[in-house]
């Protein structure tokens, strides 16, 4: 008989509140998310200290970040099929958040560039192992609502970042702005570790069963349902991080307001309404996934393609009174597009590899949208003049891949059912 593997902690029959564990998480995520688009808030004023164009921001915000998150990513994961995903979590949590402080310290590109680089390293620790202990501690019936919740991270974190971010660079200084959101952190991860237990995981973990990486990734290959998710998931992410990375600084540049105003403007128009979004399609994927596996997945495709075309229309708004009105149903229906997805994930994924397999759907898909999108963005902006009209340019190239997400995401949503059986008879 093998033996148990021991990712569990002693005294699990004593386990932690389900709900303060998603609080500990979502506070931990909201600095996740706090920390990544802070630099996005701060565009102006390091590109005036660094002399920097469009270009070498859209490096840093983009691919800096996004190579080792994605490359630690799903080593990390199958860490954490096997071993405590709080200890994880913690330690990435408290390297993002040195790195975000270390930002702070740069004296130059190469030393922000580096610096960004931790940001991605820390960061490749919570997505996977957190959704997996969620799904251990809430049942199937609760998920939808449980990782909408755990959602509103993306938008209070950008509320933070994009908003707060440049009203302490005006009060402070732009480094001190770095130092102020990095530290909490810190205190976060200690409180993860003193507070939460690592649950008994939903079936028992043999080591010697588990399969290779290759073995994983063949099997996932025979599932149409797992690849064409995880393309549309990038490519909407490559549409939505275009704009929520660049927004902040078309809104300074169109609308002739000062930097504070602009982007605290769009942080709060977008972010609020995205908070909203996010909890309505928890609700709303819940629901419909009673009625079966393919209707939150449908719901995603649906919400993508209306999310894409309010995006476009924002981005050539000829005031910032428009701009506000159409940021509404953009943050309502971009808050919520990505729980369809999220929410099918343990669904169709088996136990053994569940965190190691959404830790490679995250990783394609991040390349897709961090990767590309804001680096895109910003080069044709940096290539046509790095003005406000260039700008629209750039992002009206990058935008539309959320027409193409939604296709893929509608036909895949046919498939989830059917590719569940088969994954798990493997």
């Amino acid at each position: 008989m093998a033996a148990r593997s021991s990712v569990t902690d002693p005294a699990a029959e004593r386990q932690t509140n389900p709900w303060l564990v998603l609080a500990l998480l979502l506070a931990i995520y909201i600095f996740n998310f706090a920390d990544r688009y802070l630099l996005t808030g701060l565009i102006g004023p390091i590109k005036q200290e660094f002399r920097l164009g469009d270009g070498f921001m859209g490096l840093l915000m983009g691919p800096a970040f996004v190579v080792l998150y994605v490359l630690g990513g799903v080593p990390i994961a199958r860490l954490a099929d096997r071993s405590s995903r709080v200890r994880i979590i913690a330690a990435g949590c408290v390297m993002w958040s040195l790195s975000t402080i270390a930002t702070g310290l740069a004296t130059g590109p190469v030393s922000l560039a580096f610096a960004r680089v931790g940001v991605g390293i820390g960061e490749a620790a919570f997505v996977a192992p957190a959704y997996s202990l969620l799904t251990d501690y809430f049942r199937p019936e609760r998920r939808g609502l449980v990782f909408a919740i755990l959602g509103l991270a993306t938008y209070a974190g950008q509320i933070a970042g994009q908003g707060g971010g440049p009203a302490l660079a005006v009060a402070y200084g732009w480094r001190d702005a770095f130092f102020i959101m990095g530290s909490p952190g810190l205190l976060l991860a200690a409180l993860l570790v003193a507070i939460v237990r690592e649950p008994p995981r939903s079936v028992v973990i043999d080591r010697s069963n588990q399969p290779s990486f290759m073995t994983m990734v063949k099997e996932l290959s025979g599932s149409p349902s797992y690849i064409l998710m995880m393309i549309a998931f990038g490519l909407g992410s490559l549409s939505g991080v275009a704009f929520g990375y660049w927004g902040p600084e078309l809104f300074t540049r169109a609308y002739g307001v000062d930097p504070v105003t602009a982007k605290a403007a769009f942080a709060l128009n977008f972010g609020l309404s995205g908070l909203i979004g996010m909890l309505g399609f928890g609700f709303l994927s819940d629901r419909m996934a009673r009625k079966g596996m393919a209707g939150p997945v449908r719901m995603s495709a649906l919400a993508l393609f209306a999310a894409t075309s309010c995006v476009l229309a924002a981005t050539w708004a000829p005031s910032l009174a428009m701009a506000k009105w159409i940021a509404i149903p953009s943050g309502l229906l971009g808050g919520g597009w990505a729980i369809g997805f999220f929410a099918t994930l343990p669904i169709l994924l088996p136990d053994r590899y569940r965190a190691a397999a959404t830790a490679l759907f995250i990783a394609v898909s991040t390349l897709l949208g961090y990767f590309i999108g804001p680096s895109l963005a910003g080069a044709i902006s940096g290539a046509l003049g790095d003005t406000a009209e260039s700008l629209r340019i750039g992002l009206s190239v990058a935008i539309p891949a959320g027409y193409g997400a939604a296709l893929l995401g509608w036909i895949a949503s046919g498939r989830v059912a059917a590719d569940r059986k088969l994954l798990n008879l493997n």
